[in-house]
């Protein structure tokens, strides 16, 4: 079987927001919509011990998705390899997933018409997966600092696998249940 997950190795991210600028490009969003933001903490400590913390978001495409089950017209769906996305054809934008996510990451700018009028999100780029299966998210691809990895969890050889089972690895709120598939290796200078 198949899970895909993304690693985020914070001790190479340096907030440069090519991740973001690349998701941007490849989903021809405007510039108002980001599905993939960077958000910073800013400067930290006291000189000459200072450094920055940069948390790259996106989907968490959760095992447990909150947003998958409470959508009443099926538009939310769940691959099995864990990708969570939406269906346009069916979403009739009512936001009940977009309520739904703990994590806030389903854009609601359904009312914009050239969106048409549809509930959109991060999909570790299911499309150029499905045009070339190994393709990976164009983020990932982006990345020069080669902070994002992406690849199968279940495949024992994968650079994923290897990862998150030998270095200390973090989830965001795991406390909600849904048992987000994005890992954060923590920034060094940052909070463990």
């Amino acid at each position: 079987m198949t899970r895909y997950v993304m690693v985020i190795d914070k001790r190479r991210c340096i907030g440069c927001q090519s991740c973001t600028v690349a998701c941007r490009t490849w989903n021809d969003l405007p510039l108002d919509i980001v599905y993939n933001p960077v958000v910073t903490e800013g400067t930290q400590g006291t000189w000459p011990n200072v450094h920055r913390d940069w948390t790259p978001l996106l989907c968490m495409h959760c095992a447990n998705p909150e947003c998958v089950p409470c959508c009443p017209t099926g538009a939310s769906q769940q691959d099995e390899d864990g990708t969570v996305w939406i269906d346009s054809k069916k979403c009739m934008a009512c936001k009940v997933c977009v309520n739904a996510c703990p994590y806030g990451m389903r854009d609601a700018s359904h009312l914009e018409p050239r969106l048409h009028r549809f509930v959109r999100k991060c999909t570790f780029c299911r499309d150029r997966r499905q045009m070339d299966p190994s393709a990976k998210p164009y983020c990932v691809d982006t990345c020069h600092q080669k902070a994002r990895i992406f690849g199968d969890l279940d495949d024992p050889e994968s650079e994923v696998s290897k990862l998150i089972g030998s270095v200390k690895t973090e989830r965001l709120f795991t406390e909600f249940g849904t048992d987000p598939q994005i890992y954060y290796i923590p920034e060094l200078g940052g909070k463990a």
